[in-house]
Protein backbone atom coordinates (compact mmCIF):
# COMPACT_ATOMS: atom_id res chain seq x y z
CA UNK A 1 0.00 0.00 0.00
CA UNK A 2 1.58 3.93 -0.84
CA UNK A 3 1.80 6.35 1.31
CA UNK A 4 -1.06 8.74 2.07
CA UNK A 5 -0.33 12.63 2.56
CA UNK A 6 -2.97 14.59 3.18
CA UNK A 7 -3.10 18.03 1.86
CA UNK A 8 -6.59 19.57 2.16
CA UNK A 9 -9.91 18.62 4.02
CA UNK A 10 -13.45 19.85 3.33
CA UNK A 11 -14.59 19.88 7.04
CA UNK A 12 -17.71 21.63 6.41
CA UNK A 13 -18.46 18.74 3.81
CA UNK A 14 -20.27 16.12 6.71
CA UNK A 15 -21.70 19.20 8.70
CA UNK A 16 -23.71 20.20 5.72
CA UNK A 17 -24.23 17.40 3.21
CA UNK A 18 -25.23 13.78 3.96
CA UNK A 19 -22.39 11.98 2.14
CA UNK A 20 -24.03 9.44 0.21
CA UNK A 21 -21.79 7.74 -2.16
CA UNK A 22 -17.62 8.55 -2.47
CA UNK A 23 -15.69 8.27 -5.23
CA UNK A 24 -11.60 8.48 -6.11
CA UNK A 25 -10.70 11.14 -8.73
CA UNK A 26 -7.25 12.26 -10.27
CA UNK A 27 -6.77 15.83 -11.33
CA UNK A 28 -5.08 17.04 -14.16
CA UNK A 29 -2.58 19.77 -12.78
CA UNK A 30 0.77 21.42 -14.31
CA UNK A 31 3.90 21.28 -12.68
CA UNK A 32 3.89 24.11 -10.35
CA UNK A 33 0.61 23.29 -9.03
CA UNK A 34 2.12 19.75 -7.68
CA UNK A 35 5.13 21.85 -6.31
CA UNK A 36 2.60 24.00 -4.34
CA UNK A 37 -0.05 21.01 -3.36
CA UNK A 38 3.56 19.58 -2.04
CA UNK A 39 3.51 22.61 0.43
CA UNK A 40 0.14 22.26 1.07
CA UNK A 41 -1.27 25.29 -0.51
CA UNK A 42 -4.57 24.41 -1.23
CA UNK A 43 -8.08 24.76 -0.51
CA UNK A 44 -11.27 22.88 -1.25
CA UNK A 45 -13.87 24.28 1.29
CA UNK A 46 -15.74 26.47 -1.44
CA UNK A 47 -15.18 24.17 -4.39
CA UNK A 48 -17.79 22.05 -6.07
CA UNK A 49 -17.50 19.49 -9.38
CA UNK A 50 -19.95 20.15 -12.13
CA UNK A 51 -19.81 17.70 -15.43
CA UNK A 52 -19.99 19.19 -18.83
CA UNK A 53 -19.54 17.23 -22.48
CA UNK A 54 -18.98 14.14 -20.12
CA UNK A 55 -16.13 15.62 -18.80
CA UNK A 56 -15.71 16.57 -14.90
CA UNK A 57 -14.06 19.60 -13.54
CA UNK A 58 -13.99 21.29 -10.21
CA UNK A 59 -14.31 24.56 -10.36
CA UNK A 60 -13.18 27.40 -7.15
CA UNK A 61 -9.94 24.82 -5.67
CA UNK A 62 -7.53 27.55 -4.89
CA UNK A 63 -3.79 26.18 -4.93
CA UNK A 64 -1.68 29.19 -4.48
CA UNK A 65 0.63 30.16 -6.79
CA UNK A 66 4.36 28.40 -6.48
CA UNK A 67 6.52 31.11 -4.78
CA UNK A 68 9.62 30.08 -6.77
CA UNK A 69 7.46 29.86 -9.92
CA UNK A 70 8.26 31.85 -12.95
CA UNK A 71 6.32 33.71 -15.37
CA UNK A 72 5.03 29.93 -16.75
CA UNK A 73 2.96 29.99 -12.99
CA UNK A 74 -0.28 28.74 -13.21
CA UNK A 75 -3.09 30.79 -11.93
CA UNK A 76 -4.78 29.98 -8.63
CA UNK A 77 -8.65 29.38 -9.17
CA UNK A 78 -8.69 27.91 -13.20
CA UNK A 79 -10.97 24.92 -13.29
CA UNK A 80 -9.01 21.76 -13.74
CA UNK A 81 -10.16 18.45 -15.14
CA UNK A 82 -10.82 15.42 -13.12
CA UNK A 83 -9.88 12.25 -14.26
CA UNK A 84 -13.22 9.50 -14.07
CA UNK A 85 -13.85 6.25 -15.46
CA UNK A 86 -16.96 6.92 -17.97
CA UNK A 87 -18.84 4.72 -15.38
CA UNK A 88 -18.09 6.80 -12.37
CA UNK A 89 -19.05 10.09 -14.40
CA UNK A 90 -22.49 8.66 -15.87
CA UNK A 91 -23.50 7.80 -12.60
CA UNK A 92 -22.44 11.01 -11.30
CA UNK A 93 -24.28 13.15 -13.91
CA UNK A 94 -27.40 10.13 -13.45
CA UNK A 95 -27.57 11.35 -9.59
CA UNK A 96 -27.31 15.04 -9.80
CA UNK A 97 -30.05 14.98 -12.47
CA UNK A 98 -32.18 13.83 -9.51
CA UNK A 99 -33.31 17.26 -7.10
CA UNK A 100 -30.97 18.01 -4.32
CA UNK A 101 -27.74 16.17 -5.14
CA UNK A 102 -24.70 17.97 -6.07
CA UNK A 103 -21.07 16.46 -6.03
CA UNK A 104 -18.92 18.21 -3.92
CA UNK A 105 -14.98 17.44 -2.90
CA UNK A 106 -14.34 16.00 0.16
CA UNK A 107 -10.19 15.67 0.43
CA UNK A 108 -7.05 16.03 -1.77
CA UNK A 109 -4.15 14.05 -1.11
CA UNK A 110 -1.24 12.32 -2.31
CA UNK A 111 -1.44 8.60 -2.97
CA UNK A 112 2.26 8.15 -3.69
CA UNK A 113 3.81 10.58 -6.09
CA UNK A 114 -0.41 11.14 -7.30
CA UNK A 115 -2.24 13.92 -6.13
CA UNK A 116 -5.78 12.05 -5.48
CA UNK A 117 -9.85 13.70 -4.80
CA UNK A 118 -11.88 12.24 -2.57
CA UNK A 119 -14.98 13.06 -4.33
CA UNK A 120 -18.98 12.58 -2.64
CA UNK A 121 -22.32 12.23 -3.86
CA UNK A 122 -23.91 14.81 -1.65
CA UNK A 123 -27.85 15.76 -0.72
CA UNK A 124 -27.84 19.06 0.79
CA UNK A 125 -28.88 19.03 5.39
CA UNK A 126 -31.98 21.10 6.35
CA UNK A 127 -31.27 23.35 9.31
CA UNK A 128 -33.43 20.32 11.62
CA UNK A 129 -31.07 17.59 10.34
CA UNK A 130 -28.35 19.64 11.47
CA UNK A 131 -29.32 20.45 14.72
CA UNK A 132 -30.43 15.89 15.25
CA UNK A 133 -26.86 15.89 14.47
CA UNK A 134 -25.37 18.47 17.59
CA UNK A 135 -27.75 16.47 20.03
CA UNK A 136 -27.15 12.83 18.76
CA UNK A 137 -22.80 14.08 19.41
CA UNK A 138 -23.67 15.52 22.66
CA UNK A 139 -25.94 12.42 23.63
CA UNK A 140 -22.69 10.27 22.57
CA UNK A 141 -19.79 12.64 24.35
CA UNK A 142 -22.54 12.43 27.99
CA UNK A 143 -22.43 8.48 27.33
CA UNK A 144 -18.99 8.43 26.91
CA UNK A 145 -18.28 10.62 30.06
CA UNK A 146 -20.88 8.44 32.34
CA UNK A 147 -19.09 5.14 30.71
CA UNK A 148 -15.56 6.65 31.70
CA UNK A 149 -16.26 7.63 35.31
CA UNK A 150 -18.25 4.29 36.03
CA UNK A 151 -15.50 2.37 34.61
CA UNK A 152 -12.86 4.23 37.18
CA UNK A 153 -14.31 3.64 40.24
CA UNK A 154 -15.43 -0.01 39.31
CA UNK A 155 -11.53 -0.72 39.32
Amino acid sequence: MRSRKIISQNKNAGRNYFLEEKFQAGIKLFGTEVKSLRNSRCNIKDSFIKIKNDEAFIINMHVAEYKNGNIFNHEPLRTRKLLLHRSEINRLRKATSLNGYSIIPVQIYFDGSFVKLDIALAKGKKIYDKRRDIARKDLNRELQRDFKSRNLFIK
